[in-house]
């Protein structure tokens, strides 16, 4: 060809795209750090409830094998300060209200100091306990004492 020819051009002609299937490797290495976080993330909350389970029925164990409500007060009481223990180890020697004050202590509203859980400094002295408030008091204790035994 001479320079002064005009060579003979043609359009170009664009490749095949690329399937999408199969992705590319990347895509699964994505795919398979995706699931396996997920299966981590499940296993951890199925312990958390698992834990959460056995320590509300250690709880409601305990309590059943008190003979009378001011024994159940008793129980709750030694339950509670066994739970403190993991959040204060000074904790089981509060008396009163402070001890009250640290069992509402992270709470928007005091339930102990201020509702139920007043049942806590006499009710063991007690003859009689109002049903009422001896379930009210169970089930915050139980609340309580469930959230510090599970808090590691």
């Amino acid at each position: 060809m001479s320079p002064q020819t005009p060579l003979p051009l043609r359009d170009v002609h664009p490749g095949l795209a690329p399937p999408w299937w199969p992705p590319a490797p990347g895509w699964w290495w994505l795919l398979g750090g995706t699931l396996l976080v997920l299966l981590v993330l499940a296993a951890w909350r199925g312990w958390r409830a698992r834990k959460e389970r056995h320590w509300r029925a250690y709880f409601e164990q305990t309590l059943r094998q008190a003979p009378t409500a001011a024994a159940q007060v008793a129980e709750i009481s030694a339950l509670l300060r066994r739970a403190a223990r993991r959040i204060d180890p000074q904790a089981d020697r509060l008396q009163g209200e402070d001890w009250l004050r640290l069992l509402d202590s992270g709470w928007k509203v005091p339930a102990f100091a201020a509702g139920p859980g007043e049942l806590l400094l006499e009710g063991m002295y007690r003859r009689e306990i109002d049903p009422a408030a001896l379930e009210a008091l169970r089930s915050l204790a139980r609340r309580r004492f469930v959230q510090w035994m599970t808090a590691t």
